[in-house]
C-alpha cells in the first residue's frame, strides 16, 4: 500500500481510489503515481492517466476536493454548492461530514436548514456531524432534532447529541425525553473518560461542566488536565474563565499569564487578558492585549468588537472601524450590527445606521433589540408610520421571543394611542 504522511504520522492509504495527479497540481495533495515515481512530476503522471483513460474520472474527486478546499479557506462564495452537496442523494459521506465540521466557521444563517436535514441522513457519521454542529444553534427546532438524535440507534450520534444539548442547560423536558437525554449523557461522559491518561479527556469534561454552569466541577477537570499537560493553552484559558466567573480575578489572571508564557501570541489568551484588564479599568493594557489577539487571529470578531468599544471614548473613528470589522466578520451576531448602528447614529450617520439594522434584521429576524432600535431612529426622524411598520414586521416574525414580542407590542400600542384621531 502507498504510504502518506499526516500530522507526523506515516500511514498506509487504503482508500483504493484511482490516482488523481490533478489534485496534486491544484491542491498539493499526494498521488499514488508520484509516491513511486519520485523522479517525475505530477504533470507527467496526469498526462499518462489521461492517455490511459479517456473518461475524466478525476473530475468528481476534484469537485469534492475543491469544496473542502474552499471551506477550509473560509471562502463562502461557494456555500450554496456546499449545502446542496451535504443533502444530495449521491453525496460521499466522508466529504459531507467534513463539510459540516468545516461549516462551523461559517457565519451565514442559511447553513442551518441543511445541517438540520443532515440529522435524517442514512449515514450515522453524517448524523453525528450534524448533531455536533447544532451546539451553536439555539433554535427550538435544533433542540427538538437533538432530543430525537439522543435516541439514535448509533452511539456516536447519541453522544454528539448529548454534547450539543449540554450547551442548553435548564431545558424543560417531557419525562421520556429526559430519560433519553440522561442515558445519552451517561454515554457521552463515559466516552470523555475512555482515555483518562490523556489531558484532553479531562479538558473536554471541564468544557461539559462549564457549559452547564457547574464551575467547581469544571475547575476540577481543568486542574486534572493541567497536571498532565501544564502547557495546555486551552485548559489554561478555560480555567481562567472559570475563575473569572467565580469572581477570582487574581487567579484568573495567573492562569492567563501562564498561557502567555507558553505562547505570547496566543489569540485566546490575549483576548481574555484584554477583557480582564478592561474589567480592572486598565484600559492601556486591555488595548494592548486585544490588539495582540486580533493581530494573531485577524478573524476574531470578538476581539475586534471589544477593541472598537474600548476605543470609542477617545478615538471614535478608529473605534467604529473595529466595530464594523466585527460586524463584517460575524454578521450573524445581532449585537455587532446593533452596536455599529448605535455608534453610527451617535456620529449622525442615520442612513448607515438604518442600513446596518435592516441587514441585521434580515439575517436575524428574531433580534428584538434591532427592531426596537430601528423603530426609535424612525421616531426621532418624525416618521411614526415607518416605526409602526417595523414593529408590525417584528410581530409577524415567528423567530421573535415572547419577551421581545411583549416589548414591541407595547411600543406599537403606544404609537396607536398617540396617533391623533380624525
Amino acid at each position: 500500500m502507498p504510504m502518506t504522511e499526516f500530522a507526523f504520522m506515516r500511514r498506509s492509504d487504503h482508500s483504493m481510489l484511482p490516482p488523481a495527479p490533478t489534485a496534486t497540481i491544484l491542491l498539493k495533495s499526494p498521488n499514488a503515481c508520484n509516491l513511486c515515481h519520485k523522479d517525475r512530476d505530477a504533470q507527467w503522471a496526469d498526462d499518462w492517466v489521461r492517455k490511459w483513460r479517456k473518461r475524466d474520472y478525476q473530475a468528481p474527486l476534484l469537485y469534492r476536493a475543491s469544496l473542502i478546499d474552499s471551506a477550509r479557506k473560509r471562502d463562502w462564495s461557494r456555500l450554496p454548492e456546499m449545502l446542496r452537496y451535504i443533502v444530495a442523494k449521491n453525496r460521499d459521506e466522508i466529504v459531507a461530514t467534513s463539510l459540516i465540521h468545516l461549516l462551523q466557521a461559517c457565519p451565514k444563517g442559511e447553513k442551518w436548514p441543511p445541517i438540520l436535514q443532515a440529522l435524517k441522513d442514512p449515514s450515522p457519521l453524517v448524523r453525528s456531524a450534524g448533531a455536533a454542529a447544532l451546539a451553536a444553534y439555539p433554535a427550538p427546532q435544533a433542540r427538538e432534532s437533538l432530543l430525537e438524535a439522543a435516541g439514535d440507534d448509533f452511539r456516536l450520534v447519541r453522544v454528539n447529541a448529548a454534547m450539543a444539548l449540554s450547551h442548553f442547560p435548564g431545558l424543560t423536558l417531557r419525562q421520556e425525553d429526559q430519560k433519553k437525554l440522561e442515558k445519552a449523557t451517561e454515554e457521552y461522559l463515559a466516552s470523555l473518560l475512555a482515555r483518562p491518561d490523556q489531558w484532553s479527556s479531562h479538558y473536554n469534561l471541564g468544557n461539559y461542566h462549564l457549559n452547564r454552569g457547574d464551575l467547581a466541577l469544571a475547575m476540577g477537570a481543568y486542574e486534572a488536565a493541567l497536571k498532565m499537560e501544564p502547557r495546555s493553552i486551552p485548559a489554561l484559558v478555560n480555567a481562567s474563565m472559570v475563575q473569572a466567573r467565580m469572581g477570582n480575578q487574581e487567579k484568573s489572571e495567573s492562569f492567563l499569564r501562564r498561557a502567555l508564557e507558553v505562547d505570547a501570541g496566543s489569540a485566546e489568551a490575549n483576548f481574555n487578558m484584554g477583557l480582564l484588564k478592561a474589567e480592572q479599568k486598565n484600559f492601556t493594557e486591555a488595548e494592548k492585549h486585544l490588539r495582540a489577539a486580533l493581530k494573531n487571529d485577524p478573524r476574531m470578531a470578538e476581539a475586534a468588537y471589544n477593541l472598537g468599544v474600548l476605543l470609542m471614548k477617545d478615538r471614535p473613528e478608529e473605534g467604529i472601524q473595529y466595530v464594523r470589522k466585527a460586524y463584517e466578520l460575524r454578521p450573524d451576531i445581532p449585537k455587532y450590527g446593533q452596536a455599529l448602528a448605535f455608534y453610527l447614529g451617535e456620529k449622525g450617520d442615520q442612513n448607515k445606521a438604518i442600513q446596518a439594522l435592516q441587514e441585521t434584521i434580515s439575517r436575524q429576524p428574531g433580534s428584538g433589540d434591532a427592531y426596537l432600535m430601528l423603530g426609535e431612529i424612525y421616531l426621532r426622524q418624525g416618521k411614526p408610520e415607518r416605526a409602526s411598520a417595523v414593529y408590525v414586521q417584528a410581530l409577524r416574525s415567528k423567530a421573535l421571543s415572547v419577551p421581545d414580542r411583549e416589548r414591541i407590542g407595547a411600543k406599537l400600542r403606544e404609537l396607536a394611542a398617540a396617533k391623533p384621531r380624525k
